[in-house]
């Protein structure tokens, strides 16, 4: 895929239909921002908390999920979409996790919209902060799409170029406590209903690591699917024009409403 082209065609998809934004600051650095999208004339169906992408790298920002965002309040829904600090902007852990908090920190003060439920989703590295944060608190469901979802197995095997160690700081054996404070398959049960996606075409995050967190979180208790999606990729699941995504939020849906 060509990842310039394909970002440009979601960016171009996101001016067609995206709705009007409110841009929120929790905190004091540049990157402490966060978009609330509003369904347009409805109340929403409860709110969305979308955690971007990109390796934890400063390349990648929330406009990765503006598209997404925008589809969901078509649907509907609410979304804050977070932007956070990455790897060359301050970022790692803990900084980027306490930016997370943080965000949602300010959503509870600022008062989610409506009275619906609240879910965190999270594509890509955003998988492992949606996750982690929803061993933080109370939510109606997570969601992780194509994530890395066990980050002692991603630094074990060097997905996105070293980026699990970069995040961390380290190997698993070199710094344990931080990877028991940011890894979710360490940190189970998350208490959450919890809806783990992945494309069996991936190849920036292998499926292995959504399959090996399912199992891990099914045997600690928490009501954990998987959704295996034939011969999609890393990309399709965040890109509003595909039957992927249609189907994501299918699953979401259901999985609020109990099913």
């Amino acid at each position: 895929m060509d990842l310039d082209r394909f970002l440009a065609e979601l960016a171009d998809w996101s001016d067609q239909h995206d709705v009007s934004v409110e841009t929120h600051r929790y905190g004091p650095l540049p990157d402490h921002e966060a978009d609330l999208r509003l369904p347009p004339g409805a109340s929403p169906r409860g709110l969305v908390v979308v955690i971007h992408g990109g390796f934890w790298r400063s390349r990648f920002g929330r406009e990765t999920t503006r598209a997404l965002c925008a589809d969901l309040a078509l649907r509907g829904w609410a979304s804050w979409n977070v932007e956070y600090r990455r790897l060359g902007t301050g970022g790692g852990v803990p900084a980027t996790l306490d930016d997370v908090a943080a965000a949602l920190r300010h959503l509870d003060e600022v008062g989610p919209p409506g009275d619906g439920p609240v879910v965190l989703l999270g594509h890509s590295a955003g998988g492992q902060l949606a996750l982690w944060a929803a061993g933080t608190r109370p939510v109606a469901a997570a969601v992780s799409l194509g994530g890395v979802c066990d980050l002692t197995e991603a630094a074990r095997l060097g997905v996105g170029d070293g980026a699990a160690l970069e995040f961390v700081g380290g190997a698993p054996e070199q710094r344990s406590e931080l990877y028991d404070l940011a890894d979710p398959a360490r940190r189970l049960p998350s208490g959450s209903p919890t809806l783990i996606v992945h494309g069996t075409d991936d190849d920036r995050v292998p499926a292995e690591l959504s399959r090996r967190y399912v199992k891990a979180a099914q045997a600690a208790g928490d009501p954990c699917h998987l959704l295996e999606l034939r011969d999609v990729g890393h990309f399709e699941v965040i890109d509003p024009r595909t039957a992927a995504w249609s189907a994501i939020v299918q699953r979401l849906e259901a999985l609020v409403k109990g099913g």
